[in-house]
């Protein structure tokens, strides 16, 4: 093959953008806004509890499982074969599930749905850092790390309108729809794949996490574990927080949480422009300072109480979006410029494995303990209900969540200090 045919192969093309943002909007949209439609779910389909969770505990599970797996197949198989079947498999399975006659096949097709999704988001992040180079790599980032937190931060609000206009059938309709088309334009994105191999050498395994030895990589795999643990899970359950603490319905406390989201959507674009015009703004320099507003953030969450004005939380839920906010996207693109080229899907498929796996685990674990401390001072169906987020007992939720904040609060610094100390590690090779 010519070298003008290579280039042709792997450019971007005025289309690369546009098809892989749409396909990774509606990813995370998937799954912040999927629990919604589940009321409607459960009266079409059946109560059944576990079965219910599936719907979306089934989607998280397997996208979080599959990044890693695709991660490694799409270095041997190409990152636009990668993103073509996994736009096929969420467009197809999210399809079946808007006429699932039934939870176990709607389980089915989340699942499908899930592994699907992994396989956009590795193709998606490593066609990326292969087809754009320099400042157009991070500002291509940048967008990416935009769309990432439009998609998490509106999905619930989409989906909402998506239910209250078509029911619950009418998400995963529109889902497989969006994705179906862009499913059929994958031609347009560049061949860009791992580095073609010797057949004499050794295969590298599937499941290679040796990538980890690189300890920039490994610092940047552990920011978004950090996101997970202070805004991910505040972004889940804040909302139920200001209906047990002071009784705040959904239509208010959504407008309260835009004082969260809306940092979310600005900063990586801003990050992008000062990075190109200032020179002491690094990577490094946004990493820690996105770290401490989560530290700060989470800490200033313990003064939301009965008592209290709303407004005092309002500026560590504006600290909380920017802690989120501001690495989104750089995160992706540094962590991959520093690893070899020939290994970018593996590399994806791991960073997107601590990000979409410490979400899942993060998410569940708080309301795990949010749970216990509020079963420890009522019983039977008020702590359910409290727990649930129903007003009756604010002292008690409000001792809950402010202890559940400072746990987060300490992970979050535990998490801060082995960036810093793997990173110092990561610096001093370099210098040696």
């Amino acid at each position: 093959m010519s070298e003008e045919k290579v280039v042709a192969d792997t450019a971007p093309s005025r289309w690369t953008l546009p098809i892989v943002l749409v396909a990774q909007f509606i990813t995370p949209m998937s799954i912040a806004g999927t629990g919604i439609a589940l009321p409607q779910i459960s009266t079409d389909l059946g109560a059944n509890t576990t079965a219910l969770q599936w719907v979306v505990n089934g989607f998280n599970a397997a996208f979080a499982l599959g990044v890693l797996g695709w991660g490694a197949v799409s270095d041997r198989i190409g990152y636009r074969m990668t993103f073509a079947i996994g736009s096929t498999l969420f467009s197809l399975s999210s399809l079946i599930s808007a006429a699932s006659p039934s939870l176990l096949l709607l389980d089915c097709m989340r699942i499908i749905a899930g592994f699907g999704a992994a396989a956009v988001l590795t193709g998606a992040s490593s066609m990326l850092s292969n087809a754009y180079e320099g400042n157009a790599r991070g500002r291509a980032f940048a967008l990416f790390g935009t769309i990432n937190g439009l998609g998490l931060t509106l999905g619930p609000t989409i989906s909402g309108i998506l239910v209250s206009s078509f029911g619950w059938r009418g998400v995963f309709a529109v889902h497989g729809a969006i994705l179906a088309l862009v499913s059929l334009n994958t031609r347009f994105l560049p061949a860009a794949s791992g580095a073609v191999q010797d057949p004499k050498e050794t295969k590298a395994p599937l499941l290679d996490l040796s990538i980890l030895k690189n300890r920039e990589f490994l610092a940047m795999c552990l920011v978004p574990i950090a996101g997970s643990i202070g805004f991910v899970t505040m972004l889940t359950y804040l909302p139920s927080a200001f209906s047990g603490i002071k009784g705040i319905g959904p239509g208010r406390a959504g407008l309260i949480m835009l004082a969260m989201t809306i940092p979310v959507v600005v900063a990586p674009i801003l990050v992008a422009k000062l990075i190109e015009k200032v020179s002491w703004i690094t990577v490094g320099f946004v990493v820690y300072l996105s770290l401490i507003c989560l530290i700060v953030g989470d800490l200033g969450l313990v003064l939301l109480t009965p008592e209290g004005s709303i407004g005092l939380v309002i500026a560590p839920m504006i600290l909380l979006g920017l802690g989120f906010g501001l690495p989104i996207g750089l995160v992706d693109g540094h962590a991959l410029e520093v690893v070899p080229p020939e290994r970018t899907g593996t590399a994806a498929g791991v960073l997107n494995f601590f990000r979409v796996g410490s979400e899942a685990l993060f998410v569940a674990g708080y309301a795990f303990i949010l749970s216990v401390q509020i079963r420890h001072q009522l019983s039977g169906e008020a702590a359910t209900n409290t727990a649930a987020g129903q007003p009756g007992h604010p002292d008690v939720y409000a001792d809950a969540f402010g202890t559940s904040a400072l746990i987060l609060t300490v992970l979050v610094l535990l998490v801060t200090v082995s960036v810093v100390l793997v990173r110092r590690r990561s610096n001093s090779r370099s210098n040696g």
